[in-house]
């Protein structure tokens, strides 16, 4: 018989670690749930699902006079425009999440008590994005499919790929709570979330603008959507998942609505998704850098 080794110091060390990233991704989900903020997400996610019930349903009540191809584009340019609400609200409620909840623990000496035991700073920070992830992901998908379902029922309109869109506005989600997560190690936690929300914005209309240059023919409009989409990837998402939410062959029906805000036509590179992984891996990796430097 052979005789067991115990494990390496390097192997426990990362046993270690991952067991308390998944305690504190635990924890983290759990005092979510807890906060105001939850409360305010949730009532202005009803608040939208009722308003869209209303409209599909008016919607629906205009389609005889509309042919089968304009009321699936109206359908899905409609869908697309509440879509962009959920994903707003969700940034909103996983931006103002994040802050707190690093942040809010260092100023208040949370963040002290936990980190005097043997726990490294990076598991602390890798479970609480795990946790914030698993927040943003299941808010995605249960409003996302509770929307569709909605549409569904008052329209008759299903869209062509809603794994690939509700995957997408999740993905969009991790991005911004990434962003909100690393500002909160510098600054505190109603700045990061503020700063992280106006970037999602400003970011958004950077893309209309680089729609209307490229309607135009204007290089350097254009240009301006191209770069804020790579230095901040949430609007190159958002609209990756917009063509998962619509019909591209009723959309080839009309090329006047191309360069709509709410329609799009070309879909996402697979160079750009794994240059949006990318960018979560270096900005959460900052944010391990200045949490590591930061005194508590």
């Amino acid at each position: 018989m052979t005789a067991r080794t115990a494990p390496t110091a390097p192997t426990a060390l990362t046993a270690l670690t991952a067991l308390t990233a998944l305690t504190v991704a635990a924890l983290t989900l759990r005092e979510a749930g807890r906060r105001r903020v939850l409360r305010a997400l949730a009532v202005m996610t009803l608040i939208l699902l009722a308003l869209s019930a209303w409209g599909f349903s008016r919607l629906d009540a205009n389609f005889g006079t509309l042919t089968s191809g304009e009321a699936r584009l109206a359908a899905s340019q409609v869908l697309n425009l509440v879509m962009f609400g959920l994903s707003l609200i969700a940034a909103l409620g996983t931006a103002f999440l994040a802050g707190p909840t690093l942040a809010g623990e260092i100023e208040s000496g949370t963040a002290l008590t936990m980190l005097a035991r043997p726990v490294h700073r990076s598991a602390v920070l890798l479970g609480k994005w795990l946790g914030l992830v698993a927040f943003g992901g299941g808010y995605i998908t249960m409003t996302g499919l509770t929307q569709l379902l909605i549409v569904w029922v008052t329209t008759g309109y299903w869209p062509p790929q809603p794994v690939n869109g509700l995957a997408l506005l999740a993905a969009q989600a991790a991005v911004l709570l990434t962003l909100a997560l690393m500002l909160s190690t510098v600054v505190s936690p109603m700045a990061s979330g503020i700063v992280a929300v106006g970037l999602f914005g400003a970011t958004w209309i950077a893309g209309v603008v680089g729609g209307v240059g490229h309607a135009l023919g204007n290089e350097g409009m254009e240009r301006v959507g191209t770069v804020s989409r790579v230095l901040l990837p949430t609007d190159g998402l958002w609209r990756g998942a917009m063509r998962g939410f619509q019909d591209p062959a009723v959309l080839a029906q009309f090329p006047a609505f191309d360069d709509f805000p709410f329609l799009s036509r070309t879909p996402l590179t697979a160079a750009y998704v794994g240059w949006t992984c990318v960018w979560i891996v270096l900005v959460l990796g900052l944010a391990g850098i200045s949490f590591r430097r930061r005194d508590l």
